[in-house]
This record gives C-alpha cells, sequence and structure tokens, in this order.
C-alpha cells in the first residue's frame, strides 16, 4: 500500500470516518526535510499497511487541515485514532525512530 494522498476536501472523509487509524504527514514541496522522509513513511505504509494507513497533505494547497490542527512547522506527523488526533511527532528522523514510534502509539 502506497501512502495515500488527501487534501482539505477528502480530510473527514479519508481521517476522521476512518476505520483503522490514519498517519497524516503534512509537508510541502519546499520542505527538505519533508522529502527526506517522504520514501520512509512509503516504506512503513509498506509494512504496516494492515494496522495503518499514511496519508500526505500538502500545506500549501490546503491550508484548512494544518491550521485546524496547529501545525506550526512541518514535518508534522499527526496520527489519528477514531478521527481524533491521538499522537504528534514533529521534524524528519531516521525511519527506525518513525516507524517504532508510530508502533507504540498503535500497540
Amino acid at each position: 500500500m502506497a501512502t495515500k494522498q488527501i487534501t482539505d476536501d477528502s480530510f473527514h472523509a479519508d481521517v476522521i470516518q476512518s476505520d483503522k487509524p490514519v498517519l497524516v504527514d503534512f509537508w510541502a514541496e519546499w520542505c527538505g526535510p519533508c522529502k527526506m522522509i517522504g520514501p520512509s513513511l512509503e516504506e512503513i505504509s509498506e509494512e504496516l499497511g494492515e494496522q495503518v494507513t499514511i496519508a500526505k497533505i500538502n500545506i500549501d494547497e490546503n491550508p484548512d487541515a494544518p491550521g485546524r490542527y496547529g501545525v506550526r512547522g512541518i514535518p508534522t506527523m499527526i496520527l489519528f485514532k477514531a478521527g481524533a488526533p491521538a499522537a504528534t511527532k514533529v521534524g524528519a528522523e531516521p525511519k527506525g525512530r518513525i516507524k517504532a514510534w508510530l508502533e507504540g502509539e498503535l500497540a
């Protein structure tokens, strides 16, 4: 399963109404660290796709969701469980750290 591209318009259906947890990556085209973690998130999506949906939202094209969830710096990853923010990680980290954090939050 590849990461899912979402928008402000699809956020409610893709994240809030999802029947499984969703990790939302708030990113932008001009953000170097965002581009660094992109491949890691793709791999994590392949590895943990049964347990969690990995979604990406471009903050430049979709300003509503980042504003609603207080995203001030990117990359910011917010894990939503049952439609509510459950955990947040700000900044780029190696794949192993992101995956370990995510697995801990899903456990």
